[in-house]
């Protein structure tokens, strides 16, 4: 059996994500022109993944609408982690550090 490699990513999502409620509930922290963001972890890479939200295939929501690219300075030093339950820490801690810096952060 193989080892797979997990990853985490984060997108760029359009600041006209803020129009919903919904996230903008979720970011009661969000600082005024800071970016909006998702937050996510793979067993692809983060390319492949973003494609795959693009393309409506086990797509987040506000990803397929609102996803504008991979922001690889917030995600790449972090990449490849060996267990998904790594990876699933580190997301969380990315959103943490991410939020804290004001961003608006949509995670699972």
């Amino acid at each position: 059996m193989s080892e797979r490699e997990y990853s985490i990513y984060v997108i760029r999502l359009d600041d006209s994500i803020l129009e919903k409620k919904r996230f903008r509930d979720e970011n009661p922290g969000y600082k005024k022109g800071m970016p909006c963001v998702y937050v996510g972890e793979t067993v692809k890479t983060p390319e492949e993944r973003f494609l795959q939200h693009k393309k409506g295939e086990k797509s987040a929501k506000y990803v397929k609408n609102y996803g504008q690219e991979l922001m690889r300075e917030e995600f790449e030093r972090h990449n490849p982690m060996s267990s998904r339950e790594d990876a699933l820490e580190m997301e969380k801690k990315k959103s943490d550090e991410l939020r804290g810096k004001g961003y608006a952060v949509w995670s699972n």
